[in-house]
């Protein structure tokens, strides 16, 4: 029902008076309507929120009364849903001020039985799977069989700096991408990355040298690394078709907490698994039987990947000019995001292969500590990520992107504190990393599809990503290379070992880096300072007791 309190607008008011309207007025998302007519018939009508003033993103209007005039539904504003996409809203009660558009149209994507629909749920279940996948094949997983198969601290960074070296590799991906259209692709080369690791199941059964299953460990990891570039490449073009712009922070801040919830609760199970194991003398075949999880895990995503809806199956075949990537680094949008992506991997590439390493070794927690570590950070992720999709569908990408940076610059920081006997620093540093990354990830993600022109996406996506994996494969070689020339230990104020030197190293780039980002520019996004005010203002609110009224 309509509300009866709704003061009428300027085009009701001036079509009774016989004059047109005097303002010119955007028209927004189409919203459905009912009413009763006199003989309590139900009538319902598709009407446009109108403005005669600039809205911000993701909001309706400055005003208290927003007016409505009937208008074809074809008239949609630029963040509206894509053509064939049917998104149904029906309210019983008229859109107020402050009602976020984005949040309607994601809760009415979600009950509207349709292909997008249908891909939500299972883009929602793909990467919950995923998570089983990277639990039992990554992270502190794969620093455990870097150990078992005796690599040195060099040998670790190189593994850690395969999956961004192989970042060069965006650019035949995106002409994979555009040629045989990202769906096929992102399906192929997702599966053919997670299947690689079918090998690892049988090599702790096999009598092979120490030297060659190493052999065999880093290129099973080169061979998954380089089918994951060609994979994620397609995929986030995928995806920057499949969704919606005006929910996109929403759609990705939902599926991040799916996925860390799922991320969560497999490498808790790996760890404990794996440190239980290992005391029993079965480290080896744990790590194959994890392997094996692995490996169905791939299979069922690529199930989930298949199932999901390929926008426009059917492409024109076009010749793509290679010139277009110089005219890619050459925009003027998308050139400082580039030269921050560089500088900002780089510096994390300085300490982010050696955290698990140092838990470990230097610190000696053991797999299980390693692991409930990593499920502090993801419970904060779960916390913070649906605030920060509402704030980059708010306020723009770059404010948050803005203050992620900086604040993460502070996480290397922090693992100069703990000791094998001082520990709870680390907790410290899980609730700061967990808040921060998620906003990090989903800003930047949202301005990459922000800063790429649909026609060019996938060349977009594959410069951004080979510039952040350069940095990232560069940085972390040196790294490693640094920390074997350096001594173990020696002495400051406390026992220090070469590792401290380079979270030391990172912290400071990363602040660095993080200058990059004021350079960056944003249609519609708000001030880095007013956004840093609210958030402020609004986490005093909800730490500081309230006043109890009398």
């Amino acid at each position: 029902m309509v509300a009866a309190h709704r003061r009428p607008s300027r085009r009701e008011t001036s079509a009774s008076q016989g004059a047109a309207p005097a303002t010119k007025r955007v028209l927004r998302a189409p919203v459905r309507e009912e009413t009763r007519s006199p003989d309590r018939r139900r009538v319902t009508r598709d009407v446009v929120v109108t403005h005669s003033t600039r809205l911000r993103r993701g909001q309706l209007g400055a005003r208290p009364y927003p007016s409505r005039a009937i208008a074809p539904a074809s008239r949609l504003s630029a963040r509206s849903p894509p053509a064939g996409t049917h998104v149904r809203t029906t309210q019983r009660s008229p859109v107020r001020f402050g009602t976020d558009i984005a949040t309607v149209s994601l809760a009415s994507v979600a009950s509207d039985p349709s292909p997008l629909r249908t891909s939500f749920r299972a883009s929602y279940a793909e990467g919950v799977v995923s998570e089983f996948f990277g639990a039992c094949a990554g992270g502190a997983i794969l620093i455990a069989w870097a150990l078992h198969l005796g690599a040195s601290p060099l040998a670790i960074g190189l593994i850690g700096a395969l999956p961004f070296a192989a970042q060069v590799l965006q650019l035949p991906g995106a002409w994979l991408t555009q040629a045989f259209g990202p769906k096929i692709v992102a399906v192929s080369a997702i599966a053919a990355s997670r299947l690689v690791w079918l090998p690892m199941i049988a090599l702790p059964f096999v009598p092979l040298s120490a030297g060659t299953a190493l052999h065999v460990f880093v290129a099973v990891v080169a061979l998954a690394a380089v089918f994951g570039v060609v994979g994620n490449n397609a995929w986030t073009a995928w995806m920057g078709e499949l969704v919606p712009s005006a929910i996109r922070g929403r759609f990705f801040s939902r599926r991040t907490v799916y996925i860390t919830i799922a991320g969560t609760v497999a490498s808790l199970a790996a760890g404990i698994a794996l440190d239980a194991l290992s005391a029993r003398g079965f480290k080896g075949p744990s790590l194959g039987a994890l392997a094996a999880v692995a490996c169905l895990a791939g299979v069922v995503s690529v199930y989930l990947l298949r199932y999901q809806h390929d926008p426009h199956p059917v492409r024109p075949r076009e010749r793509r000019d290679w010139r277009v990537l110089i005219v890619v680094m050459r925009a003027a949008p998308a050139r400082p995001f580039l030269w921050y992506l560089l500088a900002w991997n780089g510096a994390v590439a300085l300490s982010a292969s050696f955290f698990s390493f140092h838990m470990l070794s230097n610190l000696r927690t053991g797999f299980a500590i390693a692991a409930l570590h990593g499920v502090a950070v993801a419970a904060v992720r779960i916390i913070s990520a649906p605030f920060w999709g509402r704030a980059v569908d708010r306020f723009g990408a770059r404010p948050v992107l803005v203050l992620c940076s900086f604040g993460i610059a502070a996480v290397p920081a922090m693992w100069l504190l703990p000791t094998p006997a001082f520990l709870w620093p680390l907790a410290l540093e899980a609730v700061l990393s967990g808040t921060l990354w998620g906003g990090h990830g989903i800003a930047a993600m949202d301005l990459t599809f922000q800063l790429s022109p649909r026609a060019e996406r996938p060349f977009y996506l594959a410069v951004f990503a080979t510039a952040g994996g350069l940095g990232f494969a560069v940085a972390s070689m040196l790294a490693g290379l640094l920390a074997s020339q350096l001594p173990t230990r020696f002495d400051l104020a406390e026992t220090w070992t070469n590792l401290h030197v380079l979270f030391m190293l990172s912290a400071l780039a990363r602040l660095a880096a993080s200058i990059l980002t004021l350079r960056i520019q944003e249609a519609g996004a708000r001030d880095v300072r007013a956004f840093v005010g609210i958030v402020v203002r609004g986490a005093t609110a909800a730490l500081l007791p309230r006043r109890v009224a009398g």
